[in-house]
């Protein structure tokens, strides 16, 4: 099993890079995420997960022992391949996939290109113990975040805005200031908005 490949970056592209290891080029697909976190200097270690298929053997790279985590553990779902794992690896950060299993927001999982209602469900009736389990996360504090980002989301929504542009503020919000009100959270979006 191969765990990381350290070489000299060759190739840098938003779904994979090349990386000569020893004069040997090895070609990882990587999710949009380690993308971002990977710089442009010529020594790079990535943490990789080897697919082993009848007609191919396929390598995977991510930034993080905590993103190639999450990958192992959604492709061991029905329904989700490495495609729909990287892919959710691109829309959402690691965090972010954790956290909505832990949660159980169909939605935000749903909202993801190539995942239909029963995937998602899937994903989350599959992965939610294990999810909790691991990473050691309480149900109840997870979800007194998201009950602010929610209450936050309806007020605006209320006010006109769209969900979509109104998620991507607040998610910037909660980030940087993770203890902010509901009241606040909508205040400062406000002045974004």
């Amino acid at each position: 099993m191969i765990t990381h490949i350290q070489g000299k970056l060759i190739e840098k592209n938003p779904t994979d890079v090349v990386i000569d290891c020893n004069g040997v080029g090895y070609k990882l697909n990587i999710s949009l995420h380690t993308y971002s976190q990977i710089p442009d200097n010529e020594l790079l270690k990535l943490y990789t997960h080897l697919q082993v298929k009848e007609d191919s053997h396929t390598l995977y790279g991510f930034s993080s022992l905590a993103e190639r985590e999450i990958f192992r553990l959604l492709i061991s779902v029905s329904g989700i391949g490495s495609n729909i794992a990287r892919t959710m690896l691109s829309s959402l950060t690691p965090k972010q996939v954790r956290e909505s299993i832990a949660i159980g927001d169909v939605a935000l999982i749903q909202s993801i290109k190539g995942i239909g209602l029963k995937t998602a469900q899937r994903v989350i009736i599959e992965l939610k113990d294990k999810v909790l389990k691991i990473y050691d996360l309480d149900e109840v504090s997870v979800n007194k975040d998201n009950t602010n980002k929610n209450e936050a989301l309806s007020a605006l929504e209320v006010l006109g805005f769209v969900k979509k542009q109104a998620e991507r503020v607040v998610d910037k919000i909660i980030i940087s200031q993770p203890d902010a009100s509901v009241e606040t959270i909508i205040k400062q979006a406000l002045k974004i908005l």
